[in-house]
Formats: C-alpha cells, sequence, structure tokens
C-alpha cells in the first residue's frame, strides 16, 4: 500500500485513509460485493480471507477469494488490503489449550452450590473447552456424584473443580481434597485464597514424578482465580518449604513429591478476576492484567520455570468487545461466570434465568458473603427483584454493633423473625446445631460460650440459605434470593437484544461461548483491516448472531 496521505476515499461504510495501492485484485466479479448486506455477509465469514479491493469509479468494496474458473467473469481491481482468516480457535495463548487439551482458550469459572453444574460443564467439554464445576457450598456427597456424573460423560476429556479456600470451616477444605485426590481430578480452580493452605499445597504436591532428563511432570493441575498482586505472588513460587516439610511429617506426601514441589509454581495458571459476580475486590482488569503479567514475567526470569505460568482475565467478560479488549492487554485465555448462570444447562432455576436475562449493568449491588461473613468480605449480587442484598447488609450492621444475639433490642428482632428468617432465632440456631453437626460440629463448639460466634452462625443461616432458594426457585422467598452477579451479565444482554439469544430458553453455554468467541474473532479481523488504513462504520464490526 502507498505512504498514507490527507485524501480520504470513502464508499458505504468502508472508506481508506490513504492514497492509492500499486496491488492488483484479480478475481470473480460476481464474488465482490459493494452492497451493505453483502460487505457485513463477507466480513462475517471469519473462516474465509477477505481482500479490499476498489474499482475505477472509487467505490470499496469486498471479496473472499482470487481466480475465478470463469474467464468471462474475470475483473481486476486495486487491491486495498488482505486479510486472512482468523479462527477462534486461535485466540489467546497456544499452550493453554495444549496443557489442558482445548480447542478453544475459553473457561467457565466455577459457580458455587453447583450454579457451575455437571451438566454445563459436561457440555463445555464436549465443545472443546473447559468448564468448572461449583463444588463450594455443596455438602461433599453432592461434590462426588457431580464428579462422578462428569466423569461418566465426558470421559478422558478435560474438566475442573472449583476448590474455595475456608479459613473458618477448615474441614470443607481438606475432605474436598481428599475427595479430589481420592476421585482422580486433575484439575482445580481455587477460589477466595488468602494464602496458601495445607490443604492445596498437598493436592498440587501429590503425584509429582520426573522424567528421565529430569524435568517435574505435573499431574495436578491448578488454576488460581484471584484479584490481589500480593496473592498472585504464593501462586507464581514454588510451595513454601515449611508447609512441604510439614505434610512429608504428617505422611501426607512423599519426599519425592516435596522436593518436585520446589521446582515448580504453586499454579499453572492465574486467572485474574476483575468485576465479577460473587466474591470480588472489583478491580479494573485493564489495570490488574499487564500488572500481573509483569509480575509473572519477573518471577519466571527468577526461576526459569520449565513452564511458565499463564495469566487469564475474568470478570465483566460477556460481549465480543470485552474479550476482544482481554486478549488485546495479554489475556492467555478468558474466564466467564454471570452470563453462564442464565444458560439452559446451569444449577440455578427458571425465575433467576428470567430475572439474569432481563438486567442491566446498573443491577448489581456489594453485600456480606456468607462464608466469610465475620471478615466483612462483601460479593456481587443481583439487585434487581430482590432485597436480598439489603437485608444481608443489616445483618452485618447488627453482627457489628451488637456482642450477640441477646442485646440486640427486642424489637429489631421480632423484624428480623418476621421478614428474613420467619421463624423464631432460637429455632434457627437449633436448625443450624443440626446442620453444623453433621457438616463440621467444630463450628458448634467454638459457639457454644462464644455469643458473637453463635450470632454470625444464624446471620450466615439466611445467608446461606438464600442461594439455596434461588437455585430452587423457592416460591415466596423470591425477595430473599441471593443472585451472584456482575455488570456482565446486562452487556451481554444488550448485545443479545433482537437475537436467538435474547430468550434464556435459547441460551445453551457451548453456544453462548462459540458465538462469543466468533464475535471477538470477527473483532480482530476488523482491528486487522483499520491497522491497514481500512475504517469502517460501526455496524460492519458488530458480529451478526444467527
Amino acid at each position: 500500500m502507498s505512504t498514507v496521505t490527507d485524501t480520504k476515499a470513502q464508499n458505504n461504510g468502508i472508506s481508506m485513509i490513504g492514497a492509492s495501492s500499486t496491488a492488483k485484485w484479480f478475481g470473480d466479479k460476481n464474488a465482490l460485493s459493494f452492497d451493505d448486506a453483502g460487505i457485513k455477509e463477507v466480513l462475517s465469514k471469519v473462516d474465509q480471507q477477505c481482500f479490499i479491493v476498489r474499482d475505477t469509479n472509487g467505490t470499496i468494496g469486498v471479496a473472499t477469494k482470487l481466480g475465478t474458473d470463469d474467464p468471462s467473469r474475470l475483473s481486476s481491481m486495486e487491491l486495498l488490503a488482505t486479510v486472512p482468516a482468523f479462527l477462534p480457535g486461535q485466540l489467546g495463548d497456544p499452550a493453554f489449550k495444549k496443557t489442558y487439551g482445548l480447542e478453544y482458550n475459553y473457561m467457565t469459572g466455577a459457580m458455587a452450590n453447583g450454579i457451575g453444574s455437571a451438566e454445563l460443564v459436561i457440555a463445555m467439554a464436549k465443545a472443546g473447552m473447559l468448564g468448572s464445576f461449583g463444588a463450594a457450598g455443596m455438602v461433599l456427597k453432592k461434590v462426588e456424584e457431580g464428579i462422578d456424573a462428569i466423569q461418566k460423560a465426558v470421559g478422558d476429556k478435560p474438566f475442573s473443580v472449583n476448590l474455595i479456600h475456608s479459613p473458618a470451616e477448615e474441614a470443607l477444605e481438606r475432605n474436598a481434597v481428599e475427595l479430589f485426590l481420592k476421585k482422580g481430578v486433575t484439575i482445580v480452580e481455587t477460589s477466595a485464597f488468602m494464602d496458601l493452605s495445607a490443604y492445596v499445597v498437598r493436592y498440587r504436591a501429590s503425584g509429582l514424578t520426573k522424567d528421565d532428563a529430569g524435568k517435574v511432570l505435573i499431574k495436578n493441575r491448578i488454576i488460581a482465580k484471584l484479584s490481589r498482586t500480593e496473592l498472585a505472588e504464593k501462586f507464581m513460587k514454588p510451595a513454601p518449604g515449611p508447609l512441604l516439610d510439614k505434610l512429608v511429617a504428617e505422611g501426607k506426601i512423599t519426599k519425592d513429591e516435596a522436593a518436585c514441589a520446589l521446582k515448580i509454581p504453586m499454579a499453572d495458571d492465574i486467572t485474574i478476576e476483575a468485576d465479577s459476580g460473587g466474591h470480588t475486590d472489583r478491580r479494573s482488569l485493564v489495570c490488574l492484567l499487564p500488572a500481573i503479567i509483569a509480575l509473572r514475567n519477573e518471577f519466571q526470569a527468577k526461576y526459569q520455570f520449565s513452564e511458565e505460568v499463564r495469566v487469564g482475565a475474568a470478570g465483566g467478560l460477556g460481549t465480543p468487545e470485552s474479550i476482544f479488549a482481554a486478549f488485546m492487554i495479554g489475556a492467555a485465555y478468558v474466564v466467564t461466570g454471570s452470563i453462564n448462570q442464565s444458560c439452559i444447562e446451569s444449577g440455578s432455576s427458571d425465575p433467576v434465568r428470567k430475572v439474569l436475562a432481563e438486567a442491566e449493568m446498573v443491577d448489581v449491588m456489594m453485600t456480606p458473603a456468607a462464608d466469610m461473613f465475620e471478615m466483612g468480605v462483601k460479593l456481587q449480587v443481583l439487585k434487581k427483584g430482590s432485597l436480598f442484598g439489603m437485608r444481608a447488609q443489616k445483618l452485618y450492621d447488627l453482627y457489628e454493633e451488637y456482642e450477640g444475639l441477646e442485646q440486640i433490642p427486642k424489637d429489631e428482632i421480632a423484624k428480623l423473625e418476621k421478614t428474613m428468617f420467619r421463624d423464631s432465632l432460637d429455632n434457627i440456631w437449633k436448625g443450624c446445631v443440626d446442620f453444623f453437626n453433621e457438616r463440621d460440629p467444630e463450628q458448634i463448639k467454638r459457639a457454644q460460650d462464644n455469643p458473637k460466634r453463635k450470632m454470625a452462625l444464624v446471620f450466615r443461616w439466611y445467608l446461606g440459605l438464600s442461594s439455596v432458594w434461588a437455585n430452587a426457585g423457592e416460591k415466596g422467598r423470591e425477595l430473599d434470593y441471593q443472585i451472584w452477579c456482575g455488570p456482565a451479565m446486562g452487556a451481554f444482554n444488550t448485545w443479545a437484544k433482537g437475537t436467538s439469544l435474547e430468550k434464556w430458553q435459547n441460551r445453551k453455554v457451548a453456544d453462548v461461548a462459540s458465538h462469543l468467541l466468533t464475535g471477538t474473532a470477527h473483532l480482530f479481523r476488523i482491528q486487522s483491516l483499520e491497522m491497514s488504513g481500512i475504517r469502517m462504520r460501526s455496524d460492519y464490526k458488530k458480529y451478526t448472531i444467527a
């Protein structure tokens, strides 16, 4: 192409800043498109190369191929730019696909209480993508049943299971790791970790060996989801020696496994979680992702790991434009969350899917989390159609102000029992005792002589069950539904409006992923053309959902 000048030729929404080109396009004139419909169709065919041409009248058009079998239709025109085919499978880091045996660098993140269901994970595996089973918050028996169902359905295809940090209930984390090792789960997605625990270190170290060349062979892969640089450091370095020594002394791992663990990072991949649903610090992806990538580069230079830690992106990803932006700033892979909850395979309920499909970007708020209530940790939920966010915050305010249930004014207690709990707090406490005696008896022991702790467990009864009510579509409890959701849901709804995906009944998780990735590939091609001096009208840039 010639040197760019101040001249500008424009036609049908395509313009070129520059003069002329000496290159020529020779092809079938019937394959040329100069009208809106034809141009959009050609640009959308990401699996075919695209030629931008200009005829003698200065009209700019597009074509998908060179040459012709019929010499009578042969046409010669000025060739302004060429953009090759760009497939969705080319997005991101090929090493991520190779490591996990995937076709696409796309993952659905875990949504707790089985919202990231076995059905959803199976659908992703069959589509060549990675799904994470939402094991957090589920009783161990249900987690095992979910893993069994996935393994039976997908065979040797990859899948992930969520391992959530449980500092207040260590037994949950310990039992989950023991189950994963027993069932042969080789990929876990960790979340909500504030520090490395002995349990996650045990999982990583178990099964490590060396090949004949001395390279460490990794059995159990970790994809760590986090939003802070200080946490990223912990997962980018080898496991701490003292923790490894402790595990060896307890017979949890061997000396050889511990030695191998000192030569690899704690995680294979780190997912940068920006403004997401559920636990989130609501960080800016465009600020956080480059910072973590730079940190990764520093640790790689220091440790010279044989496999570099990859860095992916999550949070706020619900349109081709947002996913395109993530890949452009260096994401090795992308992870979607909120949008998958509205899909028919999720473990949520139809009433929740309906309200999610109607949500806008502003229909979210922060509220206290059930699992880290006492620490003041918050998560992001949907406020549209639910009072849960405000009610959960009320409970935390009471927890902060009083040292026990007995200190709360009687009129406040009456309001709580009437609106939220719909039972006496004494009965709620009895239910907590029964629940934790089966799940983790230590929780009840710690609360026996600790009124503050007892109050927290009672309040957590409401916070914990509110998500159960939402997943079950509990009638009469609609205003108490806890629906984890980030702004990506509203962005997706805007993008899908007027298409087949507007209705939640048509949303299948693999189809949603395919449309998003194809739309992203389409934007890559448009960007390539614009870097060549070709400017496209905005509606040409939008990928059309069939």
